[in-house]
């Protein structure tokens, strides 16, 4: 049989290869399946399998497997292992698969069955509910499908079963009491789970991991209770509709204690016997004040991770957690100057005595002063450092090392002043840089456009000045990688900046976007998984806080500044443009009918320039396209018709007199002749016949007018009333021009 592995097609010795797998031994248990998997697999899972009548183990897991699986793999009834962990399969799981539509009843006849993980792919359908099933099973992981329904009766009382990976499924209902009690790893996470938390759970003495984030568990839960299991070391219970207490020291071991949204109004004591805690998530709850100074106690030496954002605290004071990697102070009310430490904040005196802080959030908070220089010197380990929204002014005087590690650095949203520091091209995987909404004055720093990983630049709303216009000759590309380019509300002039825009090949289909995540962000170090990036930016008219920087935006704003000139024809190239706002500049010259190109755009911004001539019919063309502005220029003739064009409002046009049809009030003076052969259907050609004799009848009544007009001209010389009328009206004409170009060099900032 043909297959593909990696780049190479051939006959595959299925039989040898899978001979070599079922001499192994059973494997010890290990939460990720130890047997290394065929690599580089593609396309359909080959029905020929089958035929290995002796396989005991079977690993096709990170793959890209597809289609449905086999019927034949029913026929291995000597299967112990079974792993088709991160493919793209998806329907339903064969009746057949039980001698091995939902997952079959039949697949409880497999009773020698230990490892079974079908997890990231699109299964459907309920586990079947039996008391009595799989009494040899260890591990069952069947993460990331579509599974729905009740937890079965048999995951209580599998006497083997040691972990269960259920996590990003429908599954709902409560979770029952536990009768086994060999369980160490417990993975429910991101389901529709509800209820209270069973009781049993505090008697699973081997239990190391207990993860039941984002579900819709209730009731009240006694923090010191977890002190019953002296093997737990990871306990996740964040965003459900839990109430925790707590009234005592712990007495466990844990290493990571994830409590978000959990509604907690105070700093747990049960944090106080914690002494080798190395993640502490505390977010969105309702915790006023300071941080205790009892918290010193907590991961002393050990805290990596420690997340109090979005609660309600007010101080923060000096502890010793020199190992942190990641900080997140962020949205609290924490005031106070950073670079002098008082006595109501002593924040910088903690960050500075940092050696390994990777990343560092005190956004949306209340804090103020100069940025401390330390900041600069922690470079070379800081990867995301986010200071928005605060009160910081002065300049930015940070020295960046030329090993500097920083991806993300924003300050957008504070009083900042002067020009940029020339240090911060020495970041050179820099993939966010956001210092829009200060007082920034400078010229463009052309600089950045070689920084080889930058993917977001916003420098809206500042001072910033001068031409875009590059002055080398450099063939080197600029801005490869750009996907959001906000330069907008600014005082940049000239024309608009060709030579960059023609490089933006992420955004031009040329460049692969490097990321294989759906955001753009970093690994937080602290078992939280992924950092991700955020960024106000204006969509369709309105101005969005977005959370996260979906991969695939591609967003360029040049609006309120003064460029003019015509829009390049560069940009009909943009393939991939979500969203383009060149509105409130000097642009004159037509809108490029090369703009229907832009086949993903959904927003589109030219008010207030000075554009002419009419709206290129093609833009019906544009799939996505729900939002669109082109008032106030000097556009004329026929709004198109059909398609999105049906759905745009009157103040997309306003402002330009000259435009008409739909949806503008002034109608379009156009005489659309049938074709022939529709109005000769009912066989009723005299229409046609007096419809000639109306237009000819015109046509000579014009010409005897004319020849008289012209008579008179030359027999008495020019009549004053024929010359005033035609002054009249060349008067008016010219008034109207000179109201529209006082209009257009009106330019409003916002």
């Amino acid at each position: 049989m043909g297959y593909i592995l990696g780049k190479m097609s051939y006959p595959f010795n299925f039989r040898k290869t899978f001979s070599v797998l079922s001499s192994l031994s059973p494997p010890s248990f290990l939460p990720s399946f130890p047997i290394s998997p065929i690599p580089n697999l593609l396309g359909l899972v080959p029905r020929s399998l089958g035929n290995l009548l002796q396989l005991n183990h079977l690993d096709l897991s990170w793959n890209q497997l597809s289609g449905q699986i086999p019927r034949s793999l029913g026929n291995l009834l000597q299967l112990t292992h079974l792993v088709l962990w991160q493919n793209q399969l998806s329907g339903k799981i064969p009746r057949s698969l039980g001698n091995l539509l939902q997952i079959p009843l039949s697949i409880l006849n497999l009773t020698q069955l230990e490892y079974l993980r079908i997890g990231e792919n699109s299964l459907q359908g309920s586990i079947p509910d039996e008391v009595i099933a799989f009494p040899n099973l260890i591990s069952l992981s069947l993460t990331g499908n579509l599974l729905n329904g009740t937890l079965p009766s048999w995951l209580y009382t599998a006497p083997s079963l040691k972990v269960m990976e259920l996590s990003q499924n429908q599954f709902s209902g409560h979770i029952k009491e536990f009768q086994s009690k060999s369980l160490e790893l417990i993975r429910l996470n991101n389901n529709k789970l509800q209820g209270p938390l069973p009781s049993s759970i505090f008697q699973l003495l081997h239990l190391t991991e207990l993860d039941l984030p984002s579900n819709n568990l209730s009731g009240v839960i006694e923090l010191s209770m977890f002190s019953n299991l002296p093997n737990l070391v990871y306990l996740d219970l964040s965003y459900n509709n839990l109430s925790l207490t707590s009234n005592t020291t712990a007495t466990v071991n844990l290493t990571s204690l994830l409590l978000s949204s959990c509604n907690l109004s105070e700093f747990p004591p049960f944090l106080k016997g914690l002494k080798s805690l190395e993640s502490l998530d505390l977010s969105y709850n309702r915790i006023e004040g300071k941080i205790p100074q009892w918290m010193q106690e907590v991961g002393n030496d050990s805290l990596l991770y420690l997340n109090v954002s979005h609660n309600f605290l007010t101080e923060v004071e000096q502890f010793p957690w020199k190992n942190i990697a990641v900080l997140d102070l962020s949205s609290n009310l924490i005031r106070g100057n950073l670079s002098i430490p008082a006595s109501r904040i002593k924040v910088s005196s903690l960050i500075c005595n940092v050696t390994f802080l990777q990343i560092l959030d005190l956004s949306h908070n209340n804090l103020s002063g100069t940025i401390p220089q330390c900041f600069g010197n922690l470079s070379d380990s800081l990867g995301f450092l986010n200071l928005k929204k605060n009160k910081f002014y002065g300049t930015i005087p940070l020295t960046f090392a030329k090993g500097c590690q920083l991806s993300n650095f924003n300050l957008n949203g504070n009083l900042l002043e002067g020009p940029l520091t020339p240090s911060i091209f020495n970041c050179k995987g820099l993939e966010v840089l956001d210092l829009g909404n200060n007082k920034i004055n400078d010229t463009f720093p052309h600089l950045l456009g070689s920084l080889p990983q930058l993917q977001v630049l916003v420098l809206k709303s500042n001072h910033m000045h001068g031409s875009l216009c590059v002055n080398s000759s450099k063939s080197s590309p600029f801005f490869s990688k750009i996907q959001i380019f906000d330069l907008s509300s600014n005082y940049f002039s000239g024309p608009l900046p060709v030579r960059y825009i023609n490089s933006f090949k992420a955004i031009i289909n040329l460049e692969k976007i490097g990321s294989t995540v759906s955001y753009i962000g970093e690994n937080d170090h602290g078992g939280r998984g992924f950092y991700t990036y955020s960024i106000g930016i204006v969509i369709k008219g309105q101005y969005m806080e977005l959370v996260k920087i979906f991969n695939m935006w591609m967003i360029i704003d040049l609006s309120n500044n003064q460029f003019e000139g015509e829009i390049p024809k560069v940009i009909g190239k943009l393939n991939l443009l979500k969203g383009l706002n060149l509105s409130h500049n000097n642009l004159n010259g037509g809108i490029l009918t090369s703009t229907g190109n832009l086949t993903s755009l959904e927003w589109l911004d030219l008010s207030s320039n000075r554009l002419s001539g009419t709206i290129p019919n093609r833009l019906t063309d544009l799939p996505f396209l729900s939002s669109l502005n082109v008032s106030e220029n000097q556009l004329h003739g026929q709004i198109p018709q059909g398609k999105q064009f049906n759905t745009f409002g009157n103040d997309s046009y306003e402002g330009n007199k000259e435009l008409c049809g739909f949806p503008v009030s002034k109608g379009c003076n156009i005489i659309e002749l049938a074709p022939p052969n529709v109005l000769e259907k009912d066989g009723s050609k005299s229409n046609i016949a007096c419809g000639w004799k109306v237009v000819l009848i015109g046509y000579g009544c014009g010409i005897v007018l004319g020849m008289s007009v012209g008579y008179v001209v030359f027999q008495i010389g020019k009549p004053k009333w024929l010359v005033n009328l035609v002054e009249s009206q060349h008067e008016k004409r010219r008034r109207r021009m000179s109201k529209k170009g006082n209009r257009s060099n009106r330019r409003r900032r916002i």
